[in-house]
């Protein structure tokens, strides 16, 4: 097992804790304690990553429409496609904090529906995650119903006119958390928090926007399809969603 934690040395689980560690070398067929676990880990001076502090990012739209909070607080769903949660971010470059990153997270699976990358804070910027997110989700079989919920924070991206009659033409159901709320949008700035520590405090600063992409592309890969979620019974977003739809009756063809 001491071989196996030395071959994750420059891979993406060498992020991993003690405990999700643990899960993960269960899943390869160890059967390991988490005590051997820490043992080992501290042997090989491994250590799991620690979050850093957030960057604000979010500047309050003060012409726009906002819709009411339709979650306060509460960033769960009882099935894919029930209620998404958006935020963006800044990204360190050499240069500074140029590039802005969006995303679109479905709230009953973690899973990262939506991304984009920009060189500018645009409403453009966070259109083009959520068109992402719609076509994809359509993509794979599972297309968007009217009444979704889309949740977002009082960003003036997502309380302009024009992406609020974006999502209305989508049927989605606008939610905006409260201004001044530190958890108004929690669950998305959990997962980006994530991406900062696992992706931007790792292999930053960035040079070029082609960087910055290449490195998000890859991270969402890796997140959606074989990063262990505690939150998920330590299954991924694409697991846990693919037991969810293996449960449910097949869909009946459309009446002509």
């Amino acid at each position: 097992m001491e071989n196996a934690l030395r071959d994750l040395v420059g891979k993406p689980e060498q992020m991993y804790g003690r405990r999700k560690m643990t899960r993960y070398l269960r899943r390869q067929g160890y059967g390991v304690a988490f005590c051997t676990v820490d043992r080992i880990m501290r042997e090989l001076g491994m250590n799991g990553v620690v979050r850093g502090r957030k960057q604000r990012t979010t500047i309050a739209g003060k012409d726009g429409v906002r819709a009411a909070d339709k979650l306060n607080r509460d960033f769960t769903a009882e099935a894919p496609n029930r209620v998404w949660v958006a935020d963006f971010t800044y990204v360190s470059t050499w240069t500074g904090w140029a590039y802005r990153m969006a995303f679109v997270f479905d709230a009953y699976s973690r899973a990262i529906v939506g991304w984009t990358a920009a060189a500018t804070r645009t409403t453009a910027l966070v259109s083009e995650a959520l068109n992402m997110a719609v076509w994809r989700r359509d993509h794979y079989g599972h297309p968007i119903e009217p009444g979704l919920i889309h949740h977002s924070d009082a960003g003036s991206q997502y309380t302009s006119v024009m992406f609020t009659e974006s999502l209305a033409l989508q049927g989605l159901s606008a939610s905006i958390g409260s201004v001044g709320d530190a958890y108004d949008n929690a669950l998305a700035e959990s997962i980006i928090g994530l991406f900062k520590t696992e992706v931007v405090g790792r292999h930053g600063p960035f040079r070029t926007l082609g960087e910055v992409e290449f490195a998000l592309m890859e991270w969402v890969d890796w997140y959606n399809n074989a990063r262990l979620h505690s939150r998920l019974d330590y299954l991924t977003p694409t697991e846990y969603e693919a037991a969810y739809y293996s449960q449910q009756p097949p869909r009946r063809p459309a009446l002509v």
